[in-house]
């Protein structure tokens, strides 16, 4: 009987691109990633890697379902570290409606988006805010996941809703209207 062959992760296969000005240190399961953006550590389980002149091979430690999908996760998010060290990451929203705006006073974004009260939101530490003209906001970012949660966290305070399209929404987002009401009875 023939042998099964291994299949590994096809993102885990290909190596990470170490661009110039970016350093990283492997030391076991802890990988350090310094940059002109900033610095990020990260703990990794279930894989090990495999550092040469500028690339980095990521390498699973088991064969199982688990450690395939390990494999390719710990690749992304290597991949995702030196990118957001070298280049950052940066996030836009939006805020729609009439009266809707959006005011910045330090570390906290004050939202006002229709309810009787206003909305405040602090900022994490390693994400950075500028609010242009009361309704776009852009959010930058060493962290990829860090400044990921932070525009879901800020787009779930006022959510676009589909028949006026108020609310908060990602730049890029479209946003399905729905028809309202029909007028007259048949």
């Amino acid at each position: 009987m023939a042998e099964k062959k291994i299949v590994l992760s096809r993102i885990g296969k290909a190596p990470v691109a170490v661009p110039k000005g970016v350093t990283v240190t492997i030391n076991g399961v802890d990988v350090a990633v310094k940059g002109p953006k900033g610095t990020l550590n990260r703990v990794f389980s279930g894989v090990t890697f495999e550092q040469s002149d500028a690339q980095i091979v990521v390498h699973a430690d088991s064969h199982t379902k688990k450690g395939k999908a390990l494999h390719g996760l710990g690749r992304s998010l290597l991949a995702n570290m030196v990118t957001g060290v070298s280049t950052g990451y940066k996030r836009e929203l939006d805020v729609k409606g009439v009266g809707f705006r959006i005011d910045q006073s330090g570390n906290d974004l004050v939202f006002q988006v229709g309810f009787s009260h206003t909305v405040t939101y602090t900022l994490p530490a390693g994400v950075k805010a500028k609010v242009e003209g009361q309704t776009h906001l852009v959010l930058e970012s060493t962290d990829k996941e860090l400044i990921g949660q932070s525009a879901a966290s800020i787009r779930a305070i006022r959510p676009p809703e589909p028949y006026k399209g108020k609310g908060i929404r990602y730049s890029d987002e479209v946003v399905r209207r729905k028809a309202g009401k029909s007028g007259g009875k048949k």
